[in-house]
């Protein structure tokens, strides 16, 4: 299905004015910021540098070649495991039917298209713009009985290769923070979602106590990258990636963000005291 669907689009940024709104937690309702996300004349950031636009791109691709043969490992270190529990929470509040399909973005090696099939989905499409993530995926020993329903796809999250309306979920997970122009990204998710559709983002966030904040900076900032130098061989790649989450917008920003591609009904879950987050909206038109 997906092969048929991959041909570029020529529709428009999508327009839209639905309110948001933010939760912390199931029930708790928080105001939104009106402070955009804002990035220097012809700048933008990469970890704690400002590089030109069109550099980043590039960069992020050089980070991910460094490191995709040893991404997964890396992610259970660093997090002690806990990133499962995430991604599981992402999947988990999908509910996936056996009739949807995924467009998973920034999907590099494949894990939430995989939990999505496991968990009752119909097919998926892991798009990423490093094909070495892409190779460190095909080569999962673990895709078993549903590598026939997953479809491996380079391409740009500003710049889709997928028609209008072709997808019952698009997905993004620790990936938005690398994207060079996150409002069109999010258009784009838009534009491929059907009416009715959804968009949801797992990322890291701002830790909500200053007790864990330093404690979480303390791990990010030293042993972070030495993890990386020791497992991957590239202290630098984690460096940048420990900068990249702290350059990120705040919770609130990317909520209205949300909203000024579109998006309808937008909620924010954080997890592990606000360490990461699931921003989610719905296509509603």
């Amino acid at each position: 299905m997906w092969r048929s669907l991959i041909r570029r689009s020529i529709a428009g940024k999508p327009g839209g004015g639905y309110p948001a709104a933010t939760e912390d937690g199931p029930d708790r309702m928080t105001k939104r910021s009106s402070t955009p996300e804002t990035a220097v004349e012809d700048g933008i950031d990469f970890g704690f540098r400002t590089v030109r636009r069109g550099e980043k791109a590039g960069l992020v691709r050089d980070v991910f070649d460094s490191v995709a043969t040893r991404y997964d490992i890396m992610n259970d270190l660093m997090s002690g495991g806990v990133h499962r529990l995430w991604k599981a929470a992402l999947v988990d509040w999908m509910a996936p039917q056996p009739y949807q399909h995924l467009v998973d973005l920034a999907g590099g090696t494949g894990d939430i298209s995989l939990r999505f099939l496991l968990a009752g989905g119909g097919t998926a499409a892991v798009t990423d713009i490093n094909e070495a993530m892409l190779n460190a995926g095909r080569q999962r020993r673990d895709l078993g009985k549903v590598a026939d329903r997953l479809t491996w796809c380079v391409g740009n999250a500003e710049s889709l290769p997928f028609e209008n309306a072709c997808a019952d979920f698009v997905t993004i997970a620790f990936g938005l923070r690398n994207v060079t122009d996150r409002d069109a990204a999010i258009a784009e998710a838009h534009r491929i979602l059907k009416p009715g559709g959804r968009f949801l983002c797992l990322e890291f966030s701002q830790v909500d106590s200053a007790v864990l904040a330093r404690l979480y900076d303390a791990w990010s900032f030293n042993v972070l990258p030495r993890l990386g130098q020791l497992v991957a061989g590239d202290a630098d790649s984690y460096r940048y990636l420990v900068e990249s989450i702290r350059t990120f917008p705040a919770p609130e920003v990317l909520a209205d963000m949300f909203a000024g591609a579109g998006f309808a009904q937008v909620r924010v879950r954080r997890l592990s005291g606000g360490i990461a987050c699931i921003h989610s909206g719905w296509k509603l038109d």
